[in-house]
């Protein structure tokens, strides 16, 4: 069974996401409220995908993705991001993540998303 570690400042949208990837037989092994949290919980549970919102307090998620990856250069990171943040995504996806996913999410391309992340 594939770990997860979800990062988001919002409760609420870290409980639909872990919901979303229960569907898929995937064990929810953490979650972080921002960046610096997300590294340290990376750290101590090194999960198989991590998602990571982008706009957080303290440390963003861009900047927790490269963190990330200096770590574990393999690492699979899945953003998370409202819509209209389209230039964020593509820092994102230049600093390292794997793929993106539009809130509100739609339980279908989250899945699809994942599926991507552990093909490659």
């Amino acid at each position: 069974m594939k770990k997860v570690l979800i990062v988001d400042d919002t409760k609420f949208m870290r409980s639909i996401l872990a919901s979303i990837l229960k569907k898929k037989d995937l064990k929810i092994v953490g979650e972080a409220v921002n960046g610096r949290d997300a590294i340290e919980k990376y750290k101590e549970l090194q999960p198989d995908l991590v998602t990571m919102d982008i706009i957080m307090p303290e440390m963003d998620g861009i900047q927790a993705v490269r963190e990330i990856l200096k770590i574990d250069p393999n690492a699979k990171v899945l953003m998370c991001s409202a819509m209209g943040q389209q230039a964020l995504v593509i820092e994102a996806i230049q600093a390292g993540a794997r793929d993106f996913v539009i809130k509100p999410f739609q339980p279908t391309r989250v899945l699809e998303a994942v599926d991507r992340a552990f093909q490659e």
